[in-house]
């Protein structure tokens, strides 16, 4: 028998704001979290792009110092989002056995990581800190939030390049279903605006280069879009069955109605300019939702601001839905926080959620001149929803092919 999925709780730390609410509400403004990077190493190192979407509320203002110290920035920012979500869903009395968390990361601790290689070189091996380790694991992240929370029925670390979180959305509902948890801790993280991840990600003209405005220089569908804008922070959502959340009083903020997961196997970072596995997913996701191609109410789109990913994406929307696509109004809220790589997936699945709560679309920001390759019904300005039941979609594509598509109905 399938189950209803809900979520209850959700927690963010992102360009736009320290919490989801204050990330939302800044979304909705049509501000961008991009600028240019004050730090000495942008200088130093004679970066080719010296801006980038940081995270609006350090986390040194929301965390204990012992906690900084000993959490690569990717973790911090995974616990300050899986805090705020725990708490916004009534922080429940949950048996440990049967709580998991399935968190994401594109990347992991890259600074923890690059740092402890610098100290090697220059101070020797015994000053290498012993907690170098566990801080750059892929997995610290996901394993600081289930310590935190003592889930015991499970951590699961995702690793898809920027479909990470989605597909741990994906996960995090058929672990569900499955009957091997009650409550599920979801989302991604990234932290990785660091020297050498800037200088590889502008190396293969994957950046926008726009220095003197940053930010109007994420510019999803615009003819003059040049790359994206790199950013960090994370994304929670506190994902269970109805029948639990309903036992608890719970808030229901949407339902989790699946998703799907495929993959290009084409290139291992362009994607299939032709975008039929990613149509495969989006197709996937919406049959298991029970719904058909013209339930769908929104979407929001991958759509990084790189030439060819936003018309790939585009090729993949127009083979699912055909003429339907028109009259189906797409998000694109990269344009306001930078791209988050493995975290991405977590915060867009986040404004999805907010989008059917509050029956409002975001805007897509500094769309001056829409491609015409790319004829969507692009939201610009925020857009009521209708009323009834909504069904949308949130899209994520990675590096390797990874295609994942994750749906929401109103609750």
């Amino acid at each position: 028998m399938t189950k209803k999925i809900v979520i209850t709780g959700i927690g963010a730390t992102t360009p736009l704001g320290g919490t989801a609410a204050e990330s939302w509400a800044s979304l909705l403004n049509g501000e961008s979290g991009a600028s240019t990077l004050d730090h000495e190493w942008v200088v130093r190192t004679q970066l080719p792009v010296t801006f980038a979407a940081q995270a609006r509320v350090p986390s040194t203002e929301v965390l204990a110092r012992h906690e900084t110290k000993r959490l690569d920035p990717s973790s911090q920012f995974a616990l300050i989002a899986g805090r705020e979500a725990w708490a916004d869903a009534g922080s429940p009395e949950a048996d440990p056995e049967r709580l998991a968390v399935d968190w994401a990361t594109g990347i992991g601790g890259v600074w923890t990581l690059l740092d402890a290689w610098d100290t090697l070189r220059e101070r020797g091996p015994r000053r290498v800190l012993p907690m170098t380790v566990p801080m750059l694991m892929p997995n610290g992240p996901g394993a600081a939030i289930g310590m935190d929370l003592h889930a015991r029925a499970g951590i699961t670390t995702v690793v898809s390049a920027c479909a990470s979180s989605t597909e741990s959305l994906v996960n995090a509902y058929n672990r569900l279903q499955a009957g091997l948890a009650d409550i599920v801790i979801a989302g991604g993280s990234e932290a990785a605006i660091h020297p050498l991840p800037i200088a590889s990600f502008a190396a293969m003209q994957a950046l926008s280069k726009r220095n003197d405005d940053p930010a109007t220089a994420s510019r999803p569908y615009d003819i003059t879009r040049d790359g994206f804008v790199l950013g960090e922070g994370a994304a929670a959502l506190v994902v269970e069955t109805e029948e639990h959340a309903k036992a608890r009083g719970a808030r229901i903020y949407a339902e989790l109605v699946g998703g799907a997961v495929t993959s290009d196997a084409y290139h291992i970072t362009a994607p299939d300019p032709e975008g039929s596995a990613a149509a495969r997913a989006m197709i996937a996701a919406i049959h298991n939702a029970g719904a058909s191609l013209s339930d769908v109410s929104h979407i929001n789109a991958h759509a990084t601001s790189t030439p060819v990913g936003d018309i790939a994406e585009y090729n993949a929307l127009r083979l699912v839905f055909g003429d339907l696509l028109e009259g189906i109004p797409v998000s694109a809220t990269k344009a306001s926080t930078g791209h988050l790589l493995g975290g991405a997936g977590a915060i867009e699945a986040l404004f999805t959620v907010l989008a059917l709560a509050d029956r409002i679309a975001p805007p897509t920001i500094n769309l001056a001149n829409q491609d015409p390759n790319i004829p969507l019904d692009v939201v610009t300005t925020p857009r009521a929803l209708p009323a009834g039941d909504l069904l949308a979609i949130s899209n994520s594509f990675g590096f390797g092919g990874h295609n994942a598509v994750v749906g929401f109905r109103s609750a």
